[in-house]
């Protein structure tokens, strides 16, 4: 992606550099070249050496403060990795894998004991459990491939949910029932308004209805909470931040909807910009909702793994952070070697600052001074 015509550029044998860090496709590298670049991948292995000394540590900032850092996962297989890099539990766990390439939809029993395993193993640390969110560009069995023009924007997630309940009511009746560990916390995604909302939670209070009259156990205090991906969502945070127990942002989605750019498309590619102004006041508004009702809020996004982006998630007052397995000691690192006063400090300026590439240098600024090593 994003290569162009380098293909035909391209003669069999011949030598070329990929550096991934910065998208680069390096052709006939000179001996200098591969010096620097070998030069930074010993730094690089360097510290990722250092970092394994981590594991049993806090993320922590300099002045205290406890971020929780959580792993996303896919596949029950990804469990091994929480531990292994450090986290503090899952804190999004997509299901969708469930769903896809397979012949049959899959039965309330086999979900529960997916369920059931992974939240014993990632015990006594907190499972979220997203409900799946299909449509978009993943169809299951038993879904008809959508006609929609825009299906991003259409019939997927929640909205898929509430118009398949039984679909629905069998996931939720499955997590429910594996929730009965007491680490199990659910998550809806997409949702856009408090409506939707409480749509949700009304299938769920039914669910549990249904189990207590089938004497089966379930978790009936668990945790529920929404995924903020909407812009919608993050102006009437304030409203929905009465009816869950958390947030966790998915900047992903919430920035190229509020951006109207799609971040899979190369040529407007440079328009998808965390450090938009907008984007910030978004966050902060979803912040600010949650602790104004005594909730949690988290991000989960890839902006949760960007170093330079940390400072500045740690000043909005987010209270976790989850990240690809891999990334939770670089995370943990930077969390370590900063203090929220100075956090803060740059979320004042950035709040004051008009332009993407203004807020994006003077967060390169305060992660260069702190964790330079790891950002290099």
């Amino acid at each position: 992606v994003g290569l162009h015509n380098a293909t035909e550029k391209l003669e069999s044998g011949q030598e070329v550099l990929v550096d991934g860090y910065n998208g680069l496709l390096i052709l006939n590298p000179t001996p200098d070249t591969l010096w620097h670049y070998g030069e930074l991948k010993h730094r690089k292995e360097q510290v990722a050496q250092q970092l394994t000394g981590l594991r049993e540590t806090k993320s922590t900032t300099r002045d205290g403060r406890h971020i929780v850092l959580s792993a996303n996962i896919e596949l029950p297989n990804d469990v091994a990795s929480v531990a292994q890099n450090g986290a503090e539990g899952i804190g999004l766990y997509r299901t969708e894998f469930l769903y896809l390439n397979r012949a049959t939809l899959p039965t309330e029993e086999e979900q529960y004991d997916t369920y059931r395993k992974v939240a014993e193993e990632v015990a006594p640390h907190p499972l979220i459990i997203r409900t799946f969110d299909l449509g978009g560009d993943k169809i299951a069995c038993g879904m008809e491939a959508s006609d929609e023009q825009n299906p991003f924007m259409g019939l997927r997630a929640i909205r898929f949910c509430l118009e398949n309940l039984d679909i629905f009511k069998a996931q939720l009746r499955a997590i429910l029932r594996a929730s009965a560990a007491g680490n199990v916390k659910i998550m809806f995604p997409m949702i856009s308004g408090l409506d939707e909302l409480r749509r949700a939670l009304a299938v769920l209070d039914e669910c549990k209805a249904e189990l207590q009259r089938e004497s089966l156990l379930f978790g009936s205090a668990t945790e529920v909470g929404a995924m903020i991906e909407i812009p919608s969502a993050a102006l009437c945070a304030d409203a929905l931040a009465r009816e869950v127990d958390f947030f966790s942002i998915g900047t992903n989605d919430l920035i190229q909807y509020a951006l109207a750019v799609d971040r899979v498309n190369e040529r407007i590619a440079n328009l998808y910009e965390p450090t938009h102004p907008a984007v910030i006041r978004l966050l902060k508004m979803v912040s600010d909702a949650a602790h104004k009702h005594d909730i949690w809020a988290g991000v989960c996004g890839e902006m949760a793994g960007d170093l330079t982006m940390v400072p500045l998630l740690l000043g909005l007052g987010m209270d976790e952070l989850s990240v690809s397995a891999s990334l939770v000691p670089r995370v943990k690192r930077a969390v370590q070697s900063l203090s929220v006063p100075e956090c803060q400090r740059l979320v004042t300026d950035a709040l004051e600052l008009t332009t993407p590439a203004e807020i994006l240098a003077r967060c390169t600024e305060v992660a260069q001074q702190h964790y330079a090593d790891l950002i290099s």
